[in-house]
């Protein structure tokens, strides 16, 4: 019997693993009937790794050794700006790996952000290889669209760090996509809104029966439901030091007790015109006594704190339908994606937006794991049946003179796809050139992002400018950068693979791949209980 392949929505918020069975695709719960689960991971006492929902309860207990929220990370520089706001809020240690990296601290240990993230897609490996009976070592895993290429490769090493073969690597709008429709025989052009935790997309999809071909795509990595949780959070701050005169945001065990409130709130509103807020015991008064956090919120007060949250997510759509090159009235069906897309308030001002009622029957929170399990099925079975044409979300750009940026491959461009260019020594007998690469959709070489710096050599030492060398920029299917180049002269040919500069080294990726395993807490063993 063949190995199984899995189909990983590897969230901000929650991670869901999916396989397909007999044809149909199918989410695979944990022991206790879990669908999905918390993308948490909590560092126990004894040097083991716990992850999912119950790693999730211990956000409260133990907030140093308990990491949330890597995706928003993973593939970043530590002097990024989101960088700068995760340190300001997140209760564990953020710091400054080899070339401005980002790491996290927990206890005596450091751990990349692709380490973090193995721990959650190994647990979903191991909640497939539970259920099914069977070793899993393949995959498909889902990245929102507008990713760039760090983003990407670091997740592919997260993968491989988890003992995964990463089939693909495929953006979270197309899998949704590909759920929804895949032996359909639709015909129609789709808006796939996707509002996770941590990251928000926006996808123009052409349905032609099983060919999903991506029309545009824009989005913003760092807006999602975990700023409607600040929100509420920064309200019930407010509130409470308001009614109690008493400030608690210098304490971290009350401030994450205020965070988990908001989130519980959150999800109130989704089913509810009025949440409920209550939080026994938050601090002791000047007096000793304790003093509990007790309110309601309502739609209309949670309408007012985020509305505009909700009208950024529209300036990204805006620009997808630009780049498209279509209106809202060519878009026949909106998918909502993504936990957040259950509050009345995202799913009436979509309806308000696009003209048009969302597609029921789409179930947010599984529909990308599903979607990605059709296409590793695919893909396994080498039957095509499901033909994926995407683009690439962000300008391809090299670096020029004076700090500015010239474009290679455009954004929204087909993948997968390689443009040519020609470059030539400036200085006499030049032995080296330099070629600094960037993804991002402005001039100047500062609002990018570098995705990497490397020297080609070997070429023809001669004068200046009669040295003719030809460099070669793909983008493959995945969204991953690779460069080659030759001496149109000579033929002789070399290659590379950008990777982030702050990435990690194929030594650190096997090295890491061993700690993994050595920490990975065994689904075998009986689950410790929350300290």
């Amino acid at each position: 019997m063949d190995e199984p392949v899995i189909g990983i929505d590897l969230g901000t918020s929650y991670s869901c693993v999916a396989t397909v069975q007999d044809g149909t695709p199918v989410v695979i719960p944990n022991e206790w009937g879990e669908r999905t689960h918390a993308s948490v991971v909590t560092f126990l006492d004894d040097g083991r790794a716990l992850v999912g929902n119950e790693a999730k309860r211990r956000i409260i207990t133990n907030p140093e050794t308990t990491v949330y929220s890597a995706k928003r990370l993973i593939g970043r520089y530590f002097f990024s700006e989101e960088v700068k706001k995760a340190k300001s809020l997140c209760p564990y240690e953020i710091v400054e790996g080899p070339n401005s990296s980002v790491r996290i601290k927990v206890r005596d240990r450091v751990f990349s952000l692709p380490e973090v993230s193995a721990f959650v897609l190994r647990e979903m490996k191991q909640i497939a290889e539970n259920c099914l009976g069977r070793p899993v070592s393949r995959a498909v895993v889902t990245v929102p669209a507008f990713f760039n290429d760090n983003q990407r490769q670091a997740t592919k090493d997260a993968g491989r760090i988890a003992g995964l073969q990463v089939l693909r690597i495929i953006n979270e709008p197309t899998a949704a996509a590909l759920s929804y429709g895949f032996g359909k025989g639709l015909a129609q052009k789709v808006a796939v809104y996707d509002l996770g935790g941590g990251t928000f997309d926006i996808s123009i999809l052409d349905i032609g029966k099983d060919i999903f071909e991506v029309v545009a795509t824009a989005g913003d990595t760092y807006l999602g439901g975990d700023d409607f949780d600040q929100r509420i959070m920064q309200h019930l701050l407010d509130f409470f030091r308001g009614s109690q005169g008493i400030d608690v945001s210098a304490d971290r065990y009350a401030l994450q007790r205020v965070r988990d409130a908001a989130e519980r709130a959150k999800i109130e509103l989704s089913v509810s015109p009025t949440a409920a807020i209550s939080v026994r015991k938050l601090c002791e008064g000047p007096d000793g006594s304790p003093r509990d956090l007790s309110t309601a919120l309502s739609t209309e007060q949670f309408r007012n704190m985020c509305m505009d949250l909700v009208q950024k997510t529209f300036k990204v759509c805006d620009e997808a339908i630009q780049s498209g090159r279509i209106t809202i009235g060519d878009i026949e069906g909106v998918i909502l994606v993504g936990g957040p897309t259950k509050l009345p308030l995202i799913r009436d001002s979509v309806q308000y937006y696009f003209q048009r009622k969302p597609l029921d029957g789409v179930n947010p929170d599984e529909v990308v794991a599903m979607g990605a399990a059709i296409f590793a099925n695919s893909l396994s079975e080498e039957k095509h049946d499901a033909y994926l044409l995407d683009v690439t979300p962000l300008t391809l750009r090299i670096g020029t003179v004076g700090g500015f940026t010239e474009p290679i491959i455009v954004k929204n461009t087909p993948l997968p796809v390689e443009r040519g260019r020609a470059f030539t020594t400036s200085r006499d007998y030049q032995d080296k050139v330099r070629i600094r690469v960037f993804q991002g959709e402005v001039q100047k070489a500062e609002g990018n992002e570098l995705l990497g710096e490397f020297e080609f050599s070997g070429f023809k030492v001669a004068p200046r400018g009669q040295v003719n060398i030809q460099v070669s920029f793909e983008i493959d299917n995945d969204g991953l950068v690779n460069v080659s180049a030759a001496d149109v002269e000579t033929g002789i040919k070399q290659s590379t693979t950008i990777y982030l500069s702050s990435g990690l080294s194929e030594e650190e990726v096997e090295l890491s791949a061993e700690v993994n395993r050595e920490m990975a807490l065994s689904r075998d063993r009986d689950m410790p209980e929350a300290k």
